[in-house]
């Protein structure tokens, strides 16, 4: 049944014909960008500087504008009307909005001299595909002039079906736009109505195909489980719809239910027709089972891909790396500080002036180490390859080490973490506990602490919180 459903919808969708070679735009855009990271030796820290420490190669960008709210999201955005689809080229909302991006970037003071060029840059929202390339082409040229853009950047852009046809993708492409991330959500139209989406399943396998058609080989589809009165029937047709739709790379995201939304509104998390917390926990272990018996690799809590597709932005943030950000209520991570700009448009736009008159700058210069070393572990165990040891122990003791793996024998045991030798190989509950008992037993054996999958990642919160207390008591 669910091929009959996918296949039919898809067929009478006429293949567009794909772009084979760069345009003048996209030539435009990059000939003058400086030798990538790679190539540039100068530019090159010393393996052993701490993540945080290095220069910014990733920039995301907040394109705010939305049809209308959904009624789970809580980001910071401007609903343009359901009507908007496409909205006009010169729609002075979203004109002066980019323009007032463009101010921001150019006002930025880069992190360092000469600047790394940029090796990734996302553009997230919001519903980034209602802004038209015209308009994303100032936001590249700047980013492009200021910082630089590496041949081979990845350039993400989240897409709502219904928001962009194949002319629109093209001409997104030729601005060096390589990787879709598309916001489906859900398969079923009683879903879609009920979390307010803007689209309906015949824009959703009209995007896949236009997505297809052009081209791109890099694309991903979002869902959210655990939405009101969804059944596992219907979680499992999603993800297996996705399946066949052959996506390099899904998200999966357990739905938040945030104060001030129209969820939180209406619902009460664990309460009917809310899932209770088991089920949430079902819908995580059917999508695990599932997409990885597809051949998905679960990269990271809520991401999978297929090999060597893993979202390179993405692991910025999971690896604790440095990270510009531009635009409303978008945070930036830059020598250590993170920093958030006003949610509220008004404010952003006296942000922007204050910026550009050097009245305020993008954080301060207090790094506390635990506050470092905690982000560390947050992040590494929510992917796959799980925390560093020892890079851990060479940027924050051989103490810290030592607390986080006395805290964990438990869950070591009880299978909810897994150690790790240098070559990946599982480290045994009874070999752990007796490497607990000798002075440098931990030092000289483990190399790795991951959470397990699914079971771990499912007690994440309580375990990375654990983690924190054995850090800062």
């Amino acid at each position: 049944m669910l091929k009959s459903t996918f296949t039919p919808i898809l067929s009478i969708i006429t293949p567009k014909p794909t772009t084979s070679k760069p345009s003048k735009i996209f030539t435009k855009a990059f000939s003058q960008s400086p030798p990538t990271v790679r190539k540039n030796d100068s530019h090159n820290p010393s393996t052993t500087t701490p993540p945080h420490n290095l220069p910014p190669v990733s920039a995301y960008i907040h394109l705010p504008f939305c049809r209308k709210r959904c009624h789970y999201c809580d980001f910071p955005i401007v609903a343009l009307g359901s009507s908007f689809t496409p909205p006009p080229e010169d729609d002075p909302r979203i004109l002066n909005y980019t323009q007032l991006i463009c101010r921001e970037i150019e006002a930025t003071k880069p992190e360092c001299y000469p600047t790394p060029p940029l090796e990734t840059v996302f553009f997230g929202g919001g519903t980034p595909s209602l802004v038209p390339p015209r308009l994303v082409s100032d936001i590249v040229e700047a980013l492009r002039l200021k910082f630089g853009l590496c041949l081979d950047a990845e350039m993400s852009m989240e897409m709502d079906p219904g928001t962009f046809d194949a002319e629109k993708l093209k001409g997104l492409m030729e601005l060096g736009v390589n990787r879709v991330s598309l916001g489906v959500q859900a398969f079923q139209e009683e879903m879609l109505r009920g979390c307010g989406r803007a689209h309906g399943v015949k824009e959703i396998y009209e995007a896949i195909e236009t997505v297809k058609s052009c081209g791109v080989e890099n694309w991903s589809v979002d869902l959210i489980s655990s939405l009101p009165h969804q059944t596992p029937e219907m979680w499992e047709e999603s993800l297996q719809l996705v399946i066949e739709a052959q996506p390099t790379h899904v998200s999966v995201y357990d739905l938040q239910v945030e104060q001030g939304t129209k969820f939180g509104i209406l619902y009460t998390p664990g309460e009917f027709p809310l899932p209770s917390e088991i089920q949430s926990a079902d819908f995580y272990r059917m999508a695990s089972t599932t997409l990885s018996n597809a051949g998905y690799n679960h990269y990271e809590i809520s991401s999978y891909c297929k090999g060597g597709f893993e979202c390179k932005h993405n692991l910025t943030y999971w690896e604790n790396k440095p990270f510009y950000g531009f635009g409303l209520g978008s945070a930036s991570y830059v020598g250590g500080v993170r920093f958030s700009r006003p949610r509220k448009m008004k404010e952003y736009m006296g942000y922007v002036q204050s910026l550009e008159t050097e009245v305020v700058g993008c954080g301060g210069n207090s790094v506390d180490a635990k506050d470092v070393a905690m982000d560390v572990v947050m992040l590494s165990l929510r992917t796959a390859r799980g925390l560093d040891l020892k890079s851990f122990r060479n940027s924050f003791g051989s103490s810290f080490v030592a607390s986080l793996c006395m805290a964990y024998r438990p869950y070591v045991k009880s299978g909810h973490v897994v150690c790790l030798d240098e070559q990946r190989r599982p480290v045994t509950s009874d070999e752990f506990s007796s490497l607990l008992s000798k002075d440098d037993g931990i030092e000289e054996r483990l190399a790795f602490v991951r959470l397990s999958d699914p079971d771990g990642f499912l007690l994440s919160n309580e375990l990375i919180s654990l983690a924190f207390q054995a850090i800062a008591p």
